[in-house]
């Protein structure tokens, strides 16, 4: 089997109290540009069912290109900015490996019933 090339990051949010809302505002605009990349598999925005201050970003990429080229996207910029002060602590981020699904079909999402 080949080796599997995608990138798949879990990043940790913890709002300052009472910004959620625009966190999700910002987050879900963010979301949207993100899967329509080319190497965007997916990217899931996730509120914490007890603290809603935290959230979980699920961004999965296709190949180590994928958040290269993310990180340089308007999107992407525009959200670092405009949730920067938003956070209680800095985000952090954790990378995993896929075991299953490993098919890139697998984990490809698309909006509204794409």
């Amino acid at each position: 089997a080949a080796a599997d090339t995608k990138v798949i990051t879990h990043v940790y949010v913890q709002c300052v109290p009472g910004t959620e809302e625009e966190f999700i505002s910002a987050s879900l605009a963010n979301a949207a540009s993100s899967v329509l990349e080319p190497e965007n598999l997916r990217f899931d925005v996730l509120q914490h069912a007890e603290d809603p201050t935290k959230f979980l970003l699920i961004e999965v990429y296709a190949s180590p290109a994928g958040p290269v080229a993310h990180k340089k996207t308007e999107h992407y910029t525009t959200w670092r900015a405009e949730v920067g002060e938003m956070m209680a602590i800095p985000r952090e981020a954790k990378r995993y490996t896929a075991r299953f699904p490993v098919e890139r079909a697998g984990w490809k999402i698309g909006l509204h019933g794409e």
